[in-house]
């Protein structure tokens, strides 16, 4: 028998931008082929994706185009921190390459 591939069942992408003051946005948000492309488009553009299935469940119920909601600004920002931690650890590694 061949590898079982994992299927993904669902995806949601933030776009964050600390200089304009507001909230993360959910941008995207999909199950399925959906999920799929969400995917491939982060991977194409070098996008960090971080697995974090009861934080998926809670944001696969926020509108695609609106700020996440308060409550969940705690969990957003500590992905959002290992993110740019994780940046910044390989941008110094490559400076010293």
């Amino acid at each position: 028998m061949g590898e079982k591939k994992n299927k993904i069942e669902q995806a949601v992408a933030l776009n964050y931008n600390h200089q304009s003051g507001s909230a993360p946005k959910v941008v995207a948000s999909g199950r399925g082929a959906v999920a799929e492309k969400i995917l491939a488009a982060a991977r194409r553009a070098g996008v960090d994706i971080v697995e974090d299935a009861d934080l998926l469940e809670v944001l696969g119920k926020v509108p695609v185009g609106q700020e996440i909601p308060a409550p969940l600004f705690q969990a957003v920002a500590e992905i959002l921190a290992f993110v740019y931690q994780a940046n910044n650890r390989f941008a110094a590694q490559n400076r010293q390459d």
